[in-house]
């Protein structure tokens, strides 16, 4: 079995290296020292580096400028941009063109992909539902109306949505099924409402009163919002680990030049074995990662494993959200006081790791999830 990346993955991931390689993670105030959000909008410099580096058309087709690439590629490139803390909306805006590449309409492909490929188009996505614990598609109900489709509801935590172009809203079609509604930034009927991240980003609550989406904007076919999801969520562990790569190898710089009693801490007992505890938290991070990227290529159904793909995912997520938890908390015990001088960018990690481990729901949510789909689908 051949586990290594193929040239055009590896590819993808030396593009990015050479984009962020000057991107600092401490480029905008400090959420421990800023009130609100830190910036008004997203890091549009390196958004624009991106789309001249093609990294924005990834997973796109060749018709739409993209490369034709997968979920296993998007996550190589996002792993690269969590461990300089890259303010981007490259997660979402790559999953729902996606979804729209996929799921979508000719008129609604021609209208966002070409554009969402060149980054001047922006595209973000409401997938944390009312409060951030239920079903994102049950926060929103969509009802239709002639040609048209009418939906009513609220969605909490959208990413940058107050400087996107569309926002891909999830929607409880009252017939088992959920909907995607692709709907402009400035459609009427939407506000939107201020919030935002525990890493300062903004955020916005997402209202709709009546909003009407012409047919041709709204996904239904079945599985669409589903897989969506999961993209988002296997993505969401991409971030994990590249931040947590990342954590770690400051840990390892400081702790081997930091001396107590004459020699670095880095060779007391105590400290190598918690480090070596990370380390390992971070193979199975990666190991779970992969795993749920590739059924996402390349499996449907229960193709590939005893489990459908939603499994993986699952399992991934519970790796991701405790395994980052446990290695920010331990690079901050190992740093001792330093780790909480605002001047230096561990604080940062930590907070955008705390976002990240509940991002799309926490462990605890993603094992009540894996038991449901143990009990329906017995192993053996």
């Amino acid at each position: 079995m051949d586990f290594t990346f193929t040239e055009e993955q590896q590819a993808a991931v030396e593009a990015a290296r050479a984009v962020f390689a000057d991107v600092a993670p401490d480029g905008v105030p400090s959420p421990a020292l800023t009130p609100g959000a830190v910036a008004e909008d997203f890091d549009r410099p390196l958004w624009a580096t991106l789309a001249g580096s093609d990294l924005l058309g990834l997973v796109l087709a060749e018709e739409y400028g993209g490369a034709g690439l997968d979920t296993v590629a998007l996550c190589l490139v996002l792993r690269e941009a969590a461990r300089v803390l890259a303010r981007v909306p490259l997660l979402e805006h790559c999953a729902t063109a996606m979804a729209v590449q996929a799921h979508g309409g000719p008129e609604l492909a021609a209208a966002l992909l070409p554009g969402a490929g060149r980054g001047t188009l922006v595209l973000t996505v409401a997938a944390h539902g009312r409060t951030g614990h239920d079903p994102a598609e049950l926060a929103v109900t969509a009802r239709r109306e002639g040609s048209d489709w009418i939906l009513d509801g609220v969605q909490t935590a959208v990413p940058w949505a107050q400087t996107c172009d569309w926002i891909a809203v999830p929607a409880h079609a009252g017939d088992g099924e959920a909907v995607l509604a692709l709907l402009p930034r400035t459609t009427g009927g939407l506000t939107l409402a201020g919030q935002y991240s525990t890493s300062g980003e903004r955020l916005a609550e997402l209202t709709l009163d009546g909003v009407r989406a012409p047919a041709a904007h709204v996904i239904d076919a079945p599985g669409a919002w589903e897989r969506l999801r999961q993209v988002l969520a296997t993505g969401t562990c991409a971030l994990a680990l590249g931040l947590g790569e990342r954590v770690l190898a400051m840990t390892s710089d400081y702790t081997g030049k930091r001396e107590q009693f004459g020699f670095p801490v880095a060779t007391f007992q105590s400290v190598a074995v918690q480090a070596a505890d990370r380390y390992i938290d971070l193979r199975a991070m990666e190991v779970t990662l992969w795993q749920a990227a590739w059924r996402l290529d390349a499996a449907t159904g229960t193709a590939g494993g005893p489990l459908p793909v939603s499994g993986d995912v699952a399992v991934a997520k519970i790796w991701a959200s405790e395994g980052v938890r446990r290695v920010v908390q331990t690079a901050q015990h190992l740093h001792g006081g330093f780790g909480a001088d605002t001047d230096y960018p561990l604080h940062r990690y930590h907070a955008w790791a705390k976002q990240l481990e509940l991002q799309l729901g926490p462990a605890a949510a993603h094992e009540e999830a894996l038991g449901d789909l143990l009990a329906a689908h017995p192993l053996g």
